[in-house]
């Protein structure tokens, strides 16, 4: 299908508008709209909130009565069904747009081609894939939860140059300097939920919470917790936002206790099996599928290499996000990543690196794993 200039960059301009939801639209996806007619747009808008307007009513209605014979350009393809709003497509229908190009096919099982398929059988032409890469960059964490059930997995990590995450007592504020932790909460803002463990908890006593300014909504905050380890006093219980802890202790009499003093503060408890059972290791694989129930979408996982070893290990991680310190922290301080040994160079786990970012002093290293 051949795209012009011009719908390449009323397009560019729909995924500009997408953005503006980056941070608030969840557990929606980012969606932005222009309309065009006689070579110039004349209306735009972008889904904020999730509840509130679509892209393209937003659109329309700044376009008014210049919508019809209007073409609309959309991120994403537009719905047919009726969710907390009513269906876009009806209202484009209205509206006498006479073409949609919309860059990715919904994978919402709810829309999945059916909105195409009802403007194309109204009689607008209707055409798909225009920057459909760049579309779903912007999406990666709802499209995984609607074709797979579970969130994009993002590993946060700061390390030294030898590849240390904390010295040998668990120290570990702070290795990456100002710029890089203030990097993170851009990061956290656009997370559907931050994870950690109760070693984390206890360890370094974090928030996890998002501090930038104007910030209108807080992620999710979860907790592994296989033995209800986490005191009932640290911050992150504490600090505004939900905190789910996710354990296995669901029929250990020792957690009683534990479960009355969390739920007293408002936390939700949810129990996954262990990896193997007699373990300590929660399954988490099921930890995943938990927080897809849970309408997660992109994940950001900030622990300590034993958690990070797990799931990278088990091929969990979709991005690894790692912030490297120009520091050394020695022989016997905690490592990256806690990985099974290698028999061979051949089986060694490769990562392609997707972005190189100077953040202050450090280096930001955005990695996707190769396929074996």
């Amino acid at each position: 299908m051949s795209f012009s200039t011009f719908d390449h960059d009323c397009m560019r301009r729909a995924l500009v508008l997408a953005e503006q939801g980056l941070f608030t639209s969840d557990p929606n996806p980012r969606v932005g709209c222009v309309l065009t007619r006689d070579g110039r747009i004349v209306g735009e808008g972008a889904h904020l909130h999730a509840g509130e307007a679509h892209a393209e009513p937003r659109a329309l209605a700044v376009a008014g009565s210049a919508a019809r014979g209007a073409t609309a350009y959309v991120t994403l393809e537009p719905c047919n069904h009726h969710g907390r709003t009513p269906p876009c497509v009806d209202a484009l229908l209205a509206a006498g747009v006479t073409r949609v190009v919309y860059a990715l096919r919904d994978p919402n099982p709810r829309v999945d081609g059916n909105g195409g398929a009802r403007l194309a059988a109204a009689g607008v032409a209707t055409e798909c894939g225009l920057l459909e890469r760049e579309a779903l960059a912007l999406n990666e964490g709802f499209v995984k939860r609607m074709r797979l059930g579970r969130p994009f997995v993002r590993l946060k990590s700061a390390a030294s140059l030898d590849g240390r995450v904390a010295l040998a007592d668990g120290s570990s504020q702070w290795i990456t300097g100002e710029a890089a932790r203030a990097d993170v909460q851009s990061w956290r803002a656009r997370s559907s939920a931050v994870l950690t463990t109760a070693a984390t908890v206890i360890a370094d006593d974090p928030r996890l919470t998002v501090r930038l300014a104007g910030a209108t909504r807080q992620p999710l905050r979860v907790i592994l917790d296989r033995g209800v380890r986490s005191p009932i006093n640290a911050r992150i219980f504490a600090a505004p936002g939900a905190v789910l802890l996710i354990t296995a202790a669901a029929g250990e009499r020792s957690a009683a206790a534990a479960y009355r003093a969390l739920r007293a503060r408002g936390v939700e408890i949810a129990v996954v099996p262990t990896a193997v059972a007699g373990t300590r290791s929660l399954d988490l694989a099921s930890v995943l599928d938990l927080l897809g129930t849970k309408l997660v979408n992109e994940l950001l996982i900030e622990a300590g290499g034993i958690l990070a070893g797990a799931l990278l290990a088990q091929g969990l991680v979709d991005e690894w996000l790692l912030y490297v310190a120009p520091k050394l922290l020695g022989s016997n301080a905690q490592p990256l990543a806690v990985m099974p040994p290698l028999d061979t160079l051949a089986d060694a786990r490769s990562f392609e690196v997707i972005e190189t970012a100077s953040v202050g002093d450090d280096l930001r290293l955005r990695l996707r794993p190769r396929a074996h």
